[in-house]
């Protein structure tokens, strides 16, 4: 208690001192939102408000919610198999493969078909580096989209288990992050620059529901396996780093690849 004429007790806080510092655990959670916002933004259609004041480090920060991003674009087109629609098996997954095209906004898909312009052309590092700065379409990426196209479209046609999308969409984006940060950029001022050196422990945490359905385990070995195989080929061919376009082909490889792995165990 105050005695008569006692002055009162004032913490006066530094003027420099920031939120982190002032609210630490409110400001980590909102740190953690915010970073989920951004990756659910970033990689999927859902009408969520655009993300305001990015900061440097917001994007490597995101890369750990990937997995949640897979969950809702897995999620979706799992849950078309599961209806059981009375449709030809081909339209089904036609109908699949445009909601999966939709959900991603093809961001993955467009990054596909950039690399293959990129890595099949018979140029140096450099130039392959300023081809995937190429709005324009070339032979080897048309070519490479309609196999995909083609891939994806016949798996989701083949009776696999309803839930193979869900493990496919949620393991590609897990298992991307270990190239992204076994290789440095190609390019420093990319987005896929800035999303490097993520939480890709974290990201193994929230991927862990999908990784518990059947034969979930190797069938994420098998795409880890394809996506380690692959970045270090277009890491040599881009000059020793990688880019945000690579990163997109290497989900679509890892995805492709599970819904393989899960058509060869129904034929096997």
């Amino acid at each position: 208690m105050l005695q008569p004429g006692a002055a009162p007790v004032v913490t006066v806080l530094p003027a420099s001192a920031s939120p982190a510092q002032t609210h630490p655990h409110g400001w980590k959670r909102k740190q953690e939102f915010k970073a989920l916002h951004l990756a659910l933004a970033f990689l999927t259609t859902l009408p969520l408000p655009h993300v305001r004041d990015v900061q440097p480090g917001d994007f490597a920060r995101a890369s750990a919610y990937y997995p949640l991003a897979g969950y809702v674009v897995g999620g979706l087109v799992a849950g078309l198999l599961f209806l059981g629609l009375p449709l030809p098996p081909g339209v089904v997954a036609a109908l699949g493969v445009g909601l999966w095209l939709l959900l991603t906004g093809m961001l993955h898909f467009d990054g596909l078909v950039d690399s293959a312009d990129a890595l099949f052309a018979m140029k140096s590092p450099a130039q392959r580096l300023d081809i995937l700065k190429d709005v324009h379409v070339g032979a080897f990426g048309l070519a490479t989209g309609v196999l995909a196209l083609l891939l994806l479209w016949s798996l989701l046609g083949a009776g696999l288990p309803w839930y193979a999308p869900l493990v496919a969409a949620v393991v590609a984006r897990m298992v991307v992050l270990m190239p992204m940060n076994a290789y440095p950029a190609a390019r420093q001022e990319s987005l896929g620059a800035q999303s490097r050196q993520g939480r890709w422990g974290l990201a193994f945490v929230f991927a862990l529901p999908a990784l518990l359905l059947p034969h979930a385990w190797i069938a994420a070995l098998v795409a880890l396996l394809g996506v380690t195989l692959a970045a270090a080929w277009a890491a040599r061919r881009l000059g020793g780093g990688l880019s945000g376009d690579i990163y997109g082909l290497l989900i679509v490889l890892a995805e492709v690849l599970v819904l393989g792995f899960y058509a060869w165990n129904l034929n096997g």
